[in-house]
């Protein structure tokens, strides 16, 4: 099967199968390797690369960062904060334009390159009559296959002569992501409803791999009737009702049958407590790079120049990725919600990936219809008459290596600058709470993105570190960190550095809007 590709700036049809013995095998040179540098370093613009030449913090392979940063800190070692922070920015260089972007491949490849779909979101996707399995965690791989399992005939044969009519199948966190993108399987909610998917009562089995598993769950499982099953193994729990089945994926289809039937089996198991809030809404997810060049330009003109012709014209004020975790210590949802809601009454454009889509999902926030009850004027204009929400769902954690890209694609259209630190552009996790999210927002900052966290940063403790980080970093990279818990003030932040840049390319003034023929437009692309 052949597909086209870009080579050097020439068109050229590849075989696809060879494309993806290509990539995996760039995959796996990117760790380990003894010299030289990332491959995918020379995605990004080139004065970002430039940038990273000049400072000396090319990652050389994505594991050695890792290592040598773990070493650093180590008592004793390195004392020096701003050296500390040349390893932090090739490490989390190493994780954006590396481990995640090679990811973000290679399941494209393997699983299919997402595309916009409809769905639904929050605990009203679990059905009282079905077979209810919830997939957890970030590895799409074994979830892949309990999607087919599930859904093949002779599995939902099994489960109506158990009494259920079919299989429901929902997730949570990113794996709901992979899920939703590729498949349309619905999300059952973000990473603080993983416990409320079990005491609904309706769940057979939540199959779990890594990362955000809370570590009380197995108790809540053990209230209920619901099998909790891992399936890594670097993710055990010690808990005795907890069902470890190893995924391997020679066996993947044997491993997955035995989950789904184990749910099916599970489900006569039922208690008199099932209880499933009534709330759902519908969800348009699936957007990625390419898709976004097709909303805008079609088949044969594909581009992001229409996006940037809307941000130079002002009816899109600018772009702002929105991001990350829920925090335990805020209000559910209540600060990406608050944020996503002020961007977008303002003409920005939202970007928005992992456990922060799932919640613009719950909200209403991911369907063409949310232009023109939230967003100001221009961009209820451009989502009209492209027909996108005013917030696009790019995918899981992994994927924030697709924000990255889309950026570069706007570089690309011409415009708006040379380089990321140039874009009307900023980033947002309003309620951070994991590690990896300080690697994010680390690889964002140093790509040149303004970045703003809400709560707050452990460098808060440290005031000549955070004003590094903070202050200084922009010189060097473009972008910085900045820290604001107030959801409205947050966002203001974001619009503010917008309106810096939108006056530092000279599009900060309303452009008159002409009514063009077919000779204007024959001039213009003459």
């Amino acid at each position: 099967m052949a597909t086209t590709v870009e080579v050097d700036g020439e068109t050229k049809d590849r075989d696809i199968d060879e494309i993806a013995l290509e990539v995996a095998e760039v995959a796996l040179n990117e760790w380990g390797k003894s010299s030289g540098e990332l491959l995918y370093l020379k995605r990004a613009p080139k004065p970002l690369y430039d940038k990273w030449v000049k400072e000396g913090v090319l990652p050389r392979n994505i594991d050695r960062e890792i290592v040598e940063i773990m070493h650093r800190t180590h008592m004793g070692v390195d004392q020096d904060y701003k050296n500390l922070i040349k390893q932090c920015t090739r490490c989390s260089l190493a994780d954006g334009w590396g481990g995640s972007m090679l990811a973000t491949d290679l399941q494209d490849i393997l699983f299919g390159t997402p595309y916009p779909l409809q769905s639904e979101a929050n605990l009203g996707i679990m059905k009282k009559d079905h077979v209810n399995i919830i997939v957890h965690g970030h590895e799409p791989v074994l979830s892949e296959v309990i999607v087919a399992v599930a859904q093949s005939q002779e599995m939902l044969d099994y489960a109506k002569s158990k009494g259920a009519k079919g299989i429901q199948l929902g997730g949570i966190c990113c794996t709901a992501n992979e899920m939703l993108q590729r498949h349309g399987i619905p999300t059952a909610g973000n990473f603080l409803q993983q416990e409320l998917a079990i005491i609904t009562g309706a769940c057979d089995a939540m199959v779990v791999d890594i990362q955000c598993v809370m570590q009380n769950l197995a108790n809540v499982a053990k209230c209920f009737h619901t099998h909790l099953i891992t399936t890594h193994p670097i993710a055990r729990m010690e808990q005795d009702n907890v069902i470890h089945i190893e995924f391997n994926e020679h066996y993947a289809l044997e491993d997955a049958t035995r989950i789904v039937k184990m749910a099916v089996d599970n489900f006569q198991n039922r208690g008199a407590d099932v209880m499933i809030p009534q709330y759902k809404a519908t969800q348009i997810a699936g957007f990625g790079v390419e898709s976004i060049k097709y909303h805008l330009g079609g088949t044969f003109r594909g581009s992001y120049y229409t996006l940037n012709d809307n941000i130079i014209n002002g009816r899109i004020r600018g772009l702002a990725g929105v991001v990350g975790c829920n925090n335990a210590r805020s209000r559910h949802n209540e600060m990406h919600i608050k944020v996503i809601k002020e961007l977008i009454k303002n003409d920005v454009l939202v970007l928005t990936t992992g456990c922060d889509g799932i919640t613009a999902a719950i909200h209403g926030l991911l369907t063409p219809e949310a232009a023109q009850v939230y967003c100001g004027p221009g961009l209820a204009e451009v989502c009209e008459t492209v027909g996108i929400p005013p917030v696009l769902h790019l995918g899981s954690c992994v994927d924030n290596s697709r924000i990255l890209l889309a950026a570069t694609e706007v570089i690309r259209a011409g415009g708006l600058g040379n380089d990321l630190c140039d874009i009307p552009a900023a980033g947002s996790a309003p309620e951070w709470m994991s590690e990896k999210a300080i690697s994010i927002g680390q690889y964002f900052v140093t790509s040149g993105v303004y970045t703003v966290f809400g709560g707050t940063l452990p460098t808060s403790g440290a005031p000549v570190f955070h004003d590094y980080i903070s202050k200084e970093l922009e010189g060097i990279y473009g972008g910085k960190w900045d820290v604001e818990p107030d959801p409205i003030k947050h966002a203001w932040l974001m619009i503010d550095h917008i309106d810096k840049k939108r006056k530092a390319l000279g599009i900060d003034k309303a452009r008159e809007r002409v009514l063009m023929d077919m000779a204007d437009r024959q001039a213009l692309e003459g």
